[in-house]
């Protein structure tokens, strides 16, 4: 690899994408890199205001991935076909779910990477480590197909997942139980289980510490937590910041899951619910671990945004306008 890497974002124009893009572009992380190059099918506002930041454009179809590979030494996919509306006052807030289409493109973007220069990947995880999970869905299914023709195209270049848990700017909304709007939060099982969650912008600075580092040193999997709290605990934080009186409810764990199994989706949210009550998205050590370490070394990323300051930043209401009406 050379001296400064050139690394190439997919999906850069997303709602990940670009906080993981502007995590890049930002010091120190940025001058450790010779280009940040985004990946996007056509110009954009959001596109040209990262370049305005910093970043380079390029442009690309199916046809020639190939080429838009060119000098890359670090491939980071964050692309995500979304399929999932919520209407929020004039704006839109999305599911990340991939879809048909999403995994299509992910799998010629993998074939493109044998017969390029580049020599890390980061497939597009960001989410739940779904390996521990006990039941099948076509999500995450797709995800783990693309890692196993991944080890399998390219298994000369070191792959890293990274798995951050929920994204804390999207997940305290109805969706997973949290109903802002009327003070009420409903867990599913125990309201004291902890939830591990990450904001986006620190997985694009933990991304850009992961891939300055050498690439025979950085793991095949790492498990980032910014911030672990539960559904009382959460309520608590967001009275402090001005929501008013918040009930806290729960539904019997076995019962949600078993529900929710019989009648499949092909949304994550309903799932991770009861994947929050089984703790199976609690990144701590009395969880399933984290990497934080890795990423917190000579103070590189030594603060995390916390539920505290997002309680803050949204005076206790975050998502208040969002429409959703609970499905049990």
């Amino acid at each position: 690899m050379s001296v400064l890497p050139t690394v190439a974002i997919a999906g850069a124009t997303g709602n990940l994408g670009a906080k993981v893009t502007e995590g890049f572009l930002q010091q120190p992380f940025r001058d450790r890199f010779h280009d940040i190059i985004v990946l996007a099918r056509s110009r954009s506002p959001k596109a040209e205001n990262l370049v305005k930041n910093g970043a380079s454009l390029r442009l690309y179809t199916e046809e020639n991935l190939q080429e838009a590979l060119a000098g890359v030494d670090i491939l980071i996919n964050t692309y995500v076909y979304l399929r999932l509306t919520v209407t929020r006052l004039t704006h839109l807030f999305l599911i990340y779910s991939v879809g048909p289409s999403g995994h299509h493109f992910k799998e010629t973007l993998l074939r493109s990477i044998p017969g390029s220069g580049v020599k890390l990947y980061f497939p597009s995880e960001f989410g739940v480590d779904h390996y521990v999970h006990d039941f099948s869905h076509e999500e995450w299914d797709a995800k783990k197909a693309h890692f196993q023709l991944a080890s399998e195209l390219i298994s000369d270049i070191s792959i890293c997942r990274v798995y951050a848990g929920l994204f804390l700017e999207d997940s305290i909304g109805p969706w997973f139980g949290f109903d802002t709007k009327n003070g009420r939060y409903e867990a599913v099982g125990d309201t004291a289980q902890k939830t591990s969650y990450t904001s986006m912008y620190d997985v694009g600075k933990a991304l850009a510490i992961l891939a300055s580092h050498r690439v025979g040193t950085i793991p095949p999997e790492v498990h980032l937590s910014g911030d672990s709290k539960s559904m009382t605990e959460i309520a608590e934080i967001m009275e402090e910041s001005g929501a008013g009186r918040i009930q806290v409810t729960s539904v019997p764990l076995e019962t949600y899951k078993a529900n929710v199994l019989a009648k499949p989706s092909p949304t994550p949210e309903r799932y991770l619910r009861f994947l929050m009550g089984e703790g199976k998205i609690h990144h701590s050590t009395d969880g399933i671990g984290n990497q934080n370490d890795i990423v917190q070394v000579a103070g590189d990323l030594s603060t995390w945004m916390s539920m505290s300051q997002l309680a803050k930043e949204s005076h206790g209401r975050p998502w208040a306008e969002a429409e959703w009406e609970l499905d049990n």
